[in-house]
């Protein structure tokens, strides 16, 4: 029983990479190449409430050759008088259109660390997968929200 609870979540976070679930993304290496279709894709940025950071996309949305690489840039500064390493969490809306989004590159990979007043822009390259015209729950889609939520690391926690 431990055993299962330990994989537990690992297992439940490749099951979502996996199938989608709940808007999670993928996670790519190479566009296939634009096939002449357009979406629009919404960004959405969020900071929780104890994180002292202001976060917010460059550009609130933009529309995109269904395929083809694209790539975004949000924009985060520290407001504090302290450095803040930060964790970002994601999904996409609607969750259906979850499994074919796919970023090549994001800060949400890693954690990010920022100084007393930096400010920093973080990109994310991406693509959503030429699948999604064909799939009978998602042909129809036309706008996608991709949702970013930054969090405060807990040094004490992530120490032990």
């Amino acid at each position: 029983m431990t055993g299962l609870g330990w994989a537990s979540v690992p297992l439940y976070r490749m099951f979502c990479q996996v199938t989608g679930l709940n808007g999670t993304t993928q996670r790519g290496d190479l566009a296939p190449g634009g096939i002449g279709d357009k979406v629009t894709v919404r960004f959405d940025s969020n900071v929780a409430p104890d994180l002292k950071w202001r976060f917010r996309p460059e550009h609130p949305s933009d529309t995109i050759d269904i395929g083809a690489r694209d790539m975004a840039f949000f924009t985060a500064k520290n407001l504090s008088d302290k450095p803040i390493t930060g964790t970002a969490t994601f999904n996409v809306t609607p969750a259906q259109a979850g499994k074919y989004f796919t970023k090549i590159q994001c800060f949400c990979f890693t954690q990010q660390t920022l100084q007393p007043g930096e400010e920093v822009r973080m990109p994310v390259i991406f693509y959503v997968d030429p699948k999604l015209a064909s799939d009978p729950d998602t042909s129809d889609v036309r706008v996608i929200t991709l949702s970013y939520t930054f969090y405060p690391v807990d040094s004490a926690r992530t120490a032990s």
